[in-house]
């Protein structure tokens, strides 16, 4: 690790993750003219659950319902959080604040087309006029689970009822989190 990292995060819990890809001569220069920020100190803070701010963020957006294992993780995890978010999701996951869904669960994040396509693909007929529920239905009576885990790979995540306490629980973190405007 850069000596000049160590010494900005001294009174930090936790160093910030930097990603190995950063361009750490620019950050520095940019941190110097305050063109660029640390991450906050209280987001180098664990939860007494032993969770830090970035990781309650990953589970907010879990429990949105579109977040899945094919979703991108924006910078603010690295450069507002100090999270490598790929990582802490899979923490999560192994930790169970959270689960990747089944195929039939994750019929939601694919298209009405695309669920046609798979009905044809498996001869199945009389779904030209069916609406999604209806689509999805059939589907989950003609197919069985393994046979429609090969047919895509995108998956929803879900929170378990531990992330959703751990959620709950950490109001602020959730409260300080800048928010789309529309």
């Amino acid at each position: 690790m850069h000596p000049e990292i160590k010494k900005i995060y001294q009174n930090y819990p936790q160093i910030p993750y930097i990603n190995p890809q950063r361009d750490l001569n620019t950050w520095l220069k940019d941190l110097k003219i305050g063109k660029a920020k640390l991450v906050p100190k209280r987001n180098m803070e664990t939860t007494p659950d032993g969770l830090l701010p970035g990781d309650l963020i990953l589970l907010w957006r879990i429990a949105f319902g579109t977040f899945t294992n094919k979703s991108w993780f924006p910078k603010y995890f690295e450069y507002d959080y100090g999270i490598d978010a790929p990582s802490h999701l899979q923490n999560l996951l192994d930790q169970g604040y959270a689960y990747i869904e089944s195929p039939f669960q994750s019929l939601d994040h694919i298209t009405a087309a695309e669920v046609k396509n798979i009905l044809k693909k498996h001869g199945i007929k009389g779904y030209s006029k069916l609406k999604r529920d209806q689509l999805d239905q059939l589907l989950q009576a003609e197919i069985t689970e393994a046979e429609l885990d090969q047919e895509f790979t995108v998956r929803g995540l879900a929170l378990t009822e531990k992330g959703q306490t751990a959620l709950d629980s950490n109001p602020d973190v959730i409260d300080r989190h800048p928010k789309k405007k529309y």
